[in-house]
């Protein structure tokens, strides 16, 4: 259990960087801060999946409560606005903020009294719940809770104006249509009447869209209000939703909620080592495997009602073709949930396109977006993780046909001069496209194109071809040609080697290019590559000084910076405007998944588990900050690396879960 205390919560410049998320499996979800102020577009009450897993629109934004007890007032909401004044300043009253598996968990001290408010939501419906309990105290209280609402798509900002909405009571509780067309909502009480109101609350301030250089002012609506004594020992529940009678059993949703993730928690089974070492306990790793599971979606679809897919972080990723297949290992085999494995690599495999998968899944009538080279190879270290964990031939056996397209398709050549050339190594790329996962772009301007050979894409299409040697080998299909690719593959790839590290890019309209990045590290830890099966692409001199340069060069706690700090470009803090943020994405910013990588290649080199393992600890020990609970998706490569972007991203979770998986079972 993370657990907050005072000095945390009564701080507001602490208490508003630290988030929660609940998730509901179908791509909705709430988020805010442990102060209760809003301080993104993204933070909501029900930010509601309307077209699922996106389509997502906050509807219902915060209840602001205030308590009467024993003739004392206590405002325990907690807003900024846009004159710089915080009023209430309900974070005074916060005399802890703890996480119940996903739920998060605040206790307002009200004099010698406390009041506990709490936040689930419904698993495979747009429901969030949130309850209300009198703790200690000898006397009743009475709580006042206003409602207020939106209906915007949640990249957006509200000007209210004389927006009228529709609104209404049904029993226990009000609805909102927010327009003719709009989806209708509901915010419900398991007792007590609500009270009407239509008034806007205008100038809420976003501090950390103002830092991402984005409108920085929203409005919201206060459609209702509600006054409850609750006396000691009493609670009451409240439920925003898009279902027009969703149940307000408190006790029976809230069991539902516990029950879900013990069963999260028992697929994933840890070992009797998860005990912890190197300060890596069993409560972190069950930690993550929760985090892991707010990821996993459904996508359904017309010929597959049980489609399921990867949000690539929260809070506005969608879902990524790259992302979901990096993630995969971690998200799924190393929690034990081998079934959605299965279900994310067969709804894929009917995606493929000339040798490509897509890297924005299709929504219903839309045209998929094939523009990433190392997808489709991470999709064979996906299969190759999956079969090693399952043994399951059938889905060799049903995709093999893909696979061999694949192949074909890489050596003919395929969308944006992605081919096989000469030298054995992948080509890829054209003016004004970003193929690789450095794929920053700013109008018409791509950061970081690298057109040419990057080393770890033909790092990747080597180890798909010692995959597909293997996979050969299970069903009894020749393996010569795989092995006489591969081996073409391995006699180019030792062009990538400059004396003291690898090139990032070969061949590029600017000739070779040899900044220090942390894409060669891929050529030491994948599986296939590092010398399980075959040769490995660098001699163990080679790889053990890769390991080293990015250890002195490009090592922070939490990940691998992008860009070595020596070279002339590196950027060391991002933040500013759109721009300013997406030139300095990936040219020094540290990025939390690649630590997975790291830690895979510098236990392969020095074969020392605990050095590894204490590799792991400052990341997992992000657990207690940005949003409580999971892990960000990048840092500045200066110190004190702030986290920044998505502050749950998926590939970060699932890495750290993967090598850990592997750690404990060298």
């Amino acid at each position: 259990m993370l657990t907050v205390g005072r000095e945390l919560c009564g701080d507001l410049a602490t208490a508003e960087t630290r988030e929660w998320l609940v998730t509901n499996g179908i791509g909705g979800y709430a988020a805010g801060t442990i102060a209760g102020v809003l301080s993104r577009r993204y933070h909501g009450l029900l930010v509601a999946a309307l077209t699922p897993p996106l389509g997502r629109t906050l509807l219902v934004a915060k209840l602001d409560e205030t308590v009467y007890a024993d003739g004392q007032r206590y405002g325990l909401a907690t807003n900024r606005w846009g004159d710089g004044s915080v009023d209430p300043q309900g974070y005074r009253f916060i005399e802890g903020f703890r996480l119940e598996g996903t739920t998060p968990v605040w206790t307002f001290a009200l004099g010698d009294g406390l009041l506990e408010k709490r936040i689930w939501m419904q698993p495979g419906e747009n429901t969030t719940y949130v309850q209300y309990r009198r703790q200690r105290g000898n006397a009743p209280i009475e709580l006042s809770l206003r409602v207020l609402v939106n209906y915007r798509d949640y990249h957006g900002n509200t000007q209210g104006q004389n927006w009228q909405m529709e609104t209404g009571r049904v029993p226990d509780g009000v609805y909102v249509q927010a327009f003719a067309e709009a989806v209708p909502y509901y915010i419900l009480c398991d007792r007590n009447d609500f009270q009407l109101h239509h008034d806007w609350y205008h100038g809420f301030d976003l501090t950390m869209e103002r830092y991402r250089g984005l409108s920085d002012r929203d409005d919201h609506l206060c459609v209702a209000s509600l006054a409850i004594t609750l006396e000691p020992g009493e609670s009451v529940l409240l439920a925003a939703s898009t279902v027009r009678r969703p149940s307000l059993d408190g006790g029976a949703t809230w069991a539902a909620r516990v029950a879900y993730e013990r069963q999260c928690l028992e697929q994933a089974q840890p070992t009797a080592a998860q005990q912890g070492t190197q300060g890596l306990t069993q409560e972190h790793f069950q930690q993550l495997v929760l985090a892991a599971d707010q990821f996993i979606v459904d996508r359904p679809l017309v010929d597959e009602p049980e489609g399921k897919t990867v949000i690539a972080g929260y809070p506005w990723f969608g879902d990524w073709g790259r992302d979901t297949m990096i993630s995969l290992p971690g998200l799924t085999l190393a929690t034990g949930r081998f079934q959605i494995a299965r279900t994310i690599i067969c709804t894929f495999a009917r995606y493929l396109d000339r040798g490509m998968l897509p890297n924005l899944f299709p929504d219903a009538g839309e045209t998929p977006e094939y523009n990433t080279v190392d997808a489709i190879l991470w999709y064979f270290e996906a299969i190759r993780a999956y079969y090693a964990a399952t043994g399951d031939e059938a889905l060799l056996r049903e995709i093999w046909p893909q696979l061999t397209a694949v192949i074909d398709w890489h050596q003919r050549g395929t969308r944006y001069h992605i081919h096989l050339d000469s030298d054995g190594l992948i080509y890829a790329g054209e003016p004004g496209v970003q193929l690789t996962w450095m794929d920053a772009k700013v109008g018409d301007w791509v950061v970081t194109p690298r057109i040419g050979k990057p080393i770890e894409i033909s790092a990747l299409w080597y180890n798909a071809l010692r995959c597909m040697e293997q996979f050969a080998g299970v069903l009894g299909k020749p393996v010569q040609d795989y092995k006489t690719l591969a081996q073409h593959t391995l006699t180019g790839f030792q062009r990538f080697w400059q004396g003291a590290y690898c090139y990032d890019v070969l061949d590029g309209p600017e000739g070779d290019d040899g900044a220090l990045r942390p894409n060669q590290i891929f050529a030491v830890s994948l599986p296939l590559v590092g010398g399980e099966i075959g040769s490995s692409l660098l001699t163990l001199d080679q790889q053990r000084a890769v390991v080293d340069v990015c250890g002195r060069e490009l090592l922070t706690s939490h990940g691998l910076r992008s860009l070595a700090p020596s070279h002339p470009q590196y950027i060391g803090t991002y933040g500013g405007t759109p721009l300013q943020r997406d030139g300095s994405y990936h040219q020094g910013t540290t990025w939390g998944w690649l630590l997975g990588p790291y830690v895979e290649a510098h236990y392969r080199v020095y074969k020392d588990v605990a050095q590894a393992k204490e590799l792991l600890k400052p990341l997992v020990q992000h657990l207690n900050g940005g949003c409580l609970g999971s892990l960000s998706e990048i840092f500045d490569g200066d110190a004190p690396m702030t986290p920044r972007g998505c502050f749950a991203q998926a590939w970060t979770v699932a890495e750290v879960l993967r090598v850990w998986r592997l750690l404990e079972s060298p």
